[in-house]
């Protein structure tokens, strides 16, 4: 190890991969050491955090109180994208840095989109299991096959995710619109898509990807409401944040046939239990929050958190900084 006259402790609330020797060795070039929470709960995590210079989290909730109790930490690094786990504006007023991976996953979660779309145009799912029991003609999906290419999908949200799904949903012959209030001045849709309002995407589209942060605007942002706008026929994909969608208004529209299915990477409960309603519906194409799993991603997620981290525990920049208005005060002078 890379001699420091500094120690440093570093708290990791969760994780999903098997061991953490990545992150072990970037940080080992610092000084730092890992320290690994039992359970994610409050207050262990308050507990732990009383004495680490940096906190790096997965989905494990850092709330206000375990921010407030983390006296002499730094930097709190997101093994990700979102940062509605984290208690941001509680860390900027300690004057903790917050740091996050804006650009990662984009190929894997892009890729899961439309893999959901297509084993839903195809009928993979029913025609998997049709074949598995031996009937091999005179047999029709629920769903009618319909050929891809002239096919409307809609984007809300195009950031780096929704972006990589238009072009390769394009490279499918489909035609991308995309809803975006939030898109920065200056920058420009990816080539061949139109820009419109929500209502419209909805209405015109025949399939439906979501790709916006979960914030308290975005809470619920498609309901009853939403569902009433689209087509019957159309298909609605969640590769985002669960609560983005009111799952009581989807289990009913897709129960009472007010669409056409839905595929799900992620739900309002992170782990809900087997008995959950949409479980049993038969329009309903359900994964376990693996949009963002890959051997490569969570290679890179663990290296990158970790230099993230020690960047900031070194008084650098880091490369993606959440919370621009804590530098003022930050608890580190970053330059």
């Amino acid at each position: 190890m890379a001699s420091n006259e500094k120690k440093f402790r570093v708290l990791v609330t969760d994780t999903v991969w098997p061991t953490t020797q990545p992150e072990r060795e970037v940080l080992d070039r610092i000084g730092a050491e890992i320290v690994e929470a039992p359970d994610p709960s409050e207050a262990t995590l308050m507990a732990l955090a009383a004495d680490a210079d940096a906190i790096m989290t997965c989905f494990a909730q850092v709330t206000p109180k375990v921010v407030q109790a983390a006296k002499k930490c730094q930097v709190i690094s997101r093994y990700g994208v979102g940062v509605d786990n984290i208690a941001v504006d509680t860390a900027t007023t300690e004057g903790i840095v917050v740091t996050y991976l804006p650009d990662y996953c984009v190929d894997e979660v892009s890729d899961h989109v439309m893999a959901l779309l297509l084993t839903w145009n195809r009928q993979i799912g029913f025609y998997n299991g049709v074949a598995k029991e031996g009937r091999w003609s005179g047999v029709s999906s629920p769903a009618p096959l319909v050929r891809l290419r002239g096919r409307k999908l809609g984007i809300a949200g195009l950031g780096r995710i929704g972006r990589a799904v238009a072009v390769k949903a394009q490279a499918f012959g489909l035609e991308v619109s995309a809803h975006d209030p939030y898109l920065p001045a200056g920058i420009s849709p990816p080539s061949d898509v139109r820009m419109v309002d929500l209502p419209t995407l909805l209405a015109e589209s025949d399939y439906i990807t979501l790709h916006t942060p979960l914030n308290e605007e975005t809470l619920g942002y498609i309901g009853a409401g939403e569902f009433a706008m689209m087509k019957p026929s159309a298909f609605i994909i969640n590769c985002a944040r669960g609560p983005i969608i009111d799952e009581d208004a989807l289990y009913a529209a897709l129960r009472d046939g007010q669409i056409g299915g839905a595929g799900l990477d992620v739900m309002e409960q992170a782990a809900p239990p087997a008995g959950h309603p949409l479980f049993a519906l038969d329009n309903v194409l359900i994964t376990p929050h693996v949009a963002f799993l890959s051997q490569q991603s969570v290679l890179e997620l663990e290296v990158r958190t970790a230099q993230a981290t020690a960047d900031v525990l070194q008084g650098k920049m880091p490369q993606f900084l959440v919370n621009p208005a804590v530098l003022p005060h930050a608890r580190v002078k970053l330059t």
